[in-house]
């Protein structure tokens, strides 16, 4: 057992390195060179994490910019803290503020979607009518839950009959936790999933697993409670040591494994799921589960000229922009960032504290007429949490390397306190001050 001065000496520094702004991964931002003079027409399409981080930085670096930031949005949203809330350790206005309080001066915000991209012409169309030029188009529009795609569900649906939906947003959450409150107070059979598509932090799926066991375990009812696990394809997780310790977990902890299922519909009434698997369709019945729908594109870039034109995603809508510089293969004016990114890694909050700089960095060097040796790896970090007050902090690369940013302190495939303060305390601070383009 650790000596309790030894344990206080441990929160000190860790919140210590939580203030350095290290939550998300790596060292504080560098320290910013003159401002470049310049004309450019910046249009920034999404002001979620990455649009806002981008437009914060940009402000920063460029003197004399035209910067805007085109979202309908009201809302900006937390998403790391989604998990949470379904937890119930956060209200579910934890993860809520407003789109303004972000945005840095300087920037004009169009409170209103695009509806129209024109890469050939330079130019987008909002919903509203209006045609705005750029020189410059960075997409950080985020993606799109497809939820249609899910026959029988209907999101009035969430918090009842046992249905959760942790992805659909904040208050969704709060009534997924009071669904998983209930199943794991009565008992009965839970049926976790994630779809076939790229998807936004791949880890949140097994979080919810793992916490829903722990709380069974912690009432006392997991002896009345079956928990399976249905996966999209034969793995877990797409990075193979992360993955075989996923199923060692699995293995320990009585969850039940399936492979190579897609959900297709839920009948709420009769409480079962239809699942697409290689033998044909496949029902599974439950007492809770959390819906996650297919994850693509927003219809305005889907529809336009800029996502990937063959591959694995030609149905998904991704921007086809190179993997390490996050500029468009055919539209060299254009980067994205973020979730929109068609990349092979990368749809984390995490990850877009990496990428943004990347982009920003190629876009800046353009209005100069040089070149940038700037360069995105894949960073991606997943707080895998498996128990409440335990979790693992995975960070890996394009290549599957395990990258961690605290080697030696943090082992990244250990169940630690510290990696679960990373999650609960430190990530919002971190992300809060990427958002105003400081770390």
């Amino acid at each position: 057992m650790k000596h309790p001065d030894r344990i206080a000496l441990s929160r000190r520094g860790f919140l210590g390195m939580a203030a350095g702004g290290m939550a998300l991964a790596g060292a504080a931002a560098p320290a910013r060179a003159q401002k470049v003079a310049t004309s450019a027409r910046i249009v920034i399409l999404g002001a979620g994490a990455a649009g806002t981080a981008m437009a914060s930085r940009l402000v920063e670096r460029l003197d004399g910019a035209t910067i805007t930031i085109v979202d309908g949005r009201k809302r900006h949203l937390y998403q790391p803290g989604f998990t949470l809330i379904a937890a119930g350790l956060k209200p579910a206005s934890y993860s809520v503020s407003s789109t303004g309080e972000w945005l840095p001066r300087g920037v004009e915000w169009i409170e209103e979607a695009a509806a129209e991209i024109d890469p050939e012409a330079n130019r987008i169309v909002t919903t509203g009518g209006k045609t705005v030029a750029y020189d410059f188009l960075i997409l950080a529009s985020g993606l799109k839950l497809d939820w249609d795609a899910i026959e029988g569900f209907d999101m009035a649906l969430v918090g009842t009959n046992g249905i959760g939906a942790v992805y659909a947003g904040p208050e969704q959450a709060a009534a997924t936790w009071g669904a998983m409150d209930r199943f794991t107070d009565e008992g009965g059979k839970a049926v976790f999933f994630r779809p076939a598509t790229e998807m936004k932090c791949a880890g949140a799926p097994l979080k919810y697993t793992f916490l829903t066991d722990d709380y069974a375990r912690r009432k006392g009812s997991r002896g009345r409670v079956e928990i399976h696990y249905a996966a999209h394809n034969k793995s877990f997780f797409s990075v193979p040591i992360v993955n075989e310790k996923v199923r060692m977990l699995f293995d320990d902890r009585g969850v039940k494994p399936s492979f190579d299922h897609v959900l297709k519909a839920i009948d709420p009434g009769k409480k079962i799921l239809t699942f697409a698997t290689p033998e044909g369709d496949r029902e599974m019945d439950y007492d809770f589960t959390n819906v996650i729908p297919p994850m693509v594109a927003p219809d305005v870039v889907r529809n336009s000229p800029l996502p990937w034109q063959d591959g694995p995603w030609v149905n998904e809508g991704w921007a086809e922009v190179d993997k390490e510089t996050m500029r468009h293969v055919r539209y060299r004016n254009v980067f994205a960032v973020g979730d929109i990114a068609g990349v092979p890694k990368g749809k984390t909050a995490a990850s877009v504290k990496w990428q943004v700089p990347v982009a920003e960095d190629h876009l800046v060097a353009d209005i100069e007429g040089k070149l940038s040796p700037a360069v995105y790896n894949g960073y991606t970090s997943c707080p895998m949490i498996t128990r409440v007050g335990r979790a693992m902090l995975v960070e890996f690369d394009y290549k599957n390397n395990l990258t961690p940013s605290f080697p030696g302190v943090i082992a990244p495939l250990e169940e630690l306190w510290i990696s679960w303060l990373m999650k609960e305390v430190a990530l919002k601070a971190t992300y809060n001050a990427m958002l105003r383009g400081k770390a």
